[in-house]
């Protein structure tokens, strides 16, 4: 984590608290393939990068918990015997509800002081939410001797998301924030937890992270909205999830269906079996079989699922007949965020220059790109 990060964070609660303070760092993520699988307990393909949130906590000498955060220049002071959720609470309600979901297993914690801030930017698909959630169970099970487990900390960001943010998210962006591996992407089975870690060495090749800087509205209510679809259809056919669903039961329910809903279906599916073969296209350090699957994402998120957007589309565009971008998608829940994308390492300036110059002459905005680099899961920082 940034180290000019941790010694602002650090700084900032010591000249507001003047008491002793943990120091927490939580990732972003990202995914390199399987997007909407997730909550359909299915396969995907996160790591933990060098982006994410710093929490300094401690806890507080008065009946009262303050907030702070930087980055907003916003605060909250609350009781943590008081936790319903705030109506456009925002980072709020994230804080509350981890607080809430801690207490809902029995655990007992006090009134805390926090000052926190982050590097990811807002809306790029990297999960800043997970990042800020992961940071704030982590904290508190340090400061007050919680002893819960890393396993059960993840499903309580998770429910923290659910029941006070209000978006059904599935386990991913928790899971891949807290147990990330440096310089490794994990194949994780979002239904028994089982992860892999492969460690990525793309050669010449680097990954690259372009920012549409756009968030079209739509997302949390389409995003909440396809979930129900994909439960739905699984019910139909009687399975727990769509990951129990084969291609030949889908077909056989295809004409009962509208037909939207089927190709959502069809996408989950056909998801699922590209994280598997990417799991094996990296074992063979085949770049262009790696490449295809992403560009074959991209096509089925953007036609099928429908979570791409103009934006997004056009970046991926850009790429298709660059010989030295071996693949791209859209990256995250969609309508906005980043694209991800495999470029030779010589060749990223040159990209860089005339992708940045293109995208703004289309859309009249700027586009952010970023490098990074595949850290370690949420932790203690020890200076």
């Amino acid at each position: 984590m940034n180290k000019s990060l941790v010694k602002q964070v650090k700084q900032n609660y010591r000249a507001r608290f003047k008491s002793e303070f943990k120091v927490v760092c939580s990732p972003g993520r990202i995914n390199l393939i399987g997007e909407h699988t997730d909550y359909n307990e299915g396969f995907v393909f996160p790591a933990a990068i060098n982006k994410g949130i710093v929490l300094a906590i401690g806890k507080s000498n008065t009946n009262k918990s303050l907030a702070i955060a930087l980055d907003l220049n916003e605060t909250h002071e609350f009781k943590t015997d008081i936790t319903q959720p705030i109506d456009g609470g925002e980072w709020r309600n994230y804080v509350i509800g981890v607080v809430a979901e801690i207490q809902k297993k029995g655990c007992t914690i006090g009134n805390f002081n926090c000052v926190f801030s982050g590097n990811i930017p807002p809306g790029s698909g990297m999960s800043s939410s997970a990042a800020l959630e992961n940071s704030f169970v982590f904290g508190l099970n340090a400061l007050y001797d919680l002893n819960l487990s890393n396993k059960e900390m993840i499903f309580i960001s998770q429910q923290a998301e659910h029941n006070y943010a209000g978006v059904q998210c599935g386990i991913m962006d928790q899971y891949a924030s807290m147990f990330g591996v440096a310089k490794s992407a994990l194949l994780l089975d979002c239904r028994t937890l089982d992860a892999k870690p492969y460690k990525l060495n793309f050669k010449n090749y680097k990954l690259i992270l372009i920012n549409t800087n756009v968030k079209h509205k739509l997302t949390e209510s389409a995003y909440n909205q396809r979930r129900a679809v994909c439960e739905k259809i699984a019910l139909t056919l009687g399975k727990k999830a769509l990951r129990d669903v084969s291609f030949n039961e889908l077909e056989s329910i295809k004409l009962k269906l509208d037909y939207e809903d089927y190709l959502k279906a069809l996408y989950v599916l056909e998801e699922n079996k590209r994280v598997l073969k990417f799991s094996e296209a990296i074992t063979k350090a085949d770049l262009n079989e790696l490449g295809q699957l992403f560009y074959r994402s991209h096509q089925g998120l953007s036609e099928m699922y429908k979570v791409s957007c103009e934006e997004l589309d056009y970046l991926v565009n850009q790429t298709k007949d660059k010989p030295y971008i071996a693949g791209a998608r859209m990256m995250g829940g969609g309508f906005g965020g980043c694209t991800i994308n495999f470029i030779q390492k010589d060749k990223f300036k040159t990209f860089k220059k005339t992708i940045s110059k293109k995208y703004k002459q289309q859309f009249g905005i700027e586009c952010s790109i970023y490098s990074v680099k595949l850290s370690k899961g949420t932790h203690l920082y020890k200076s």
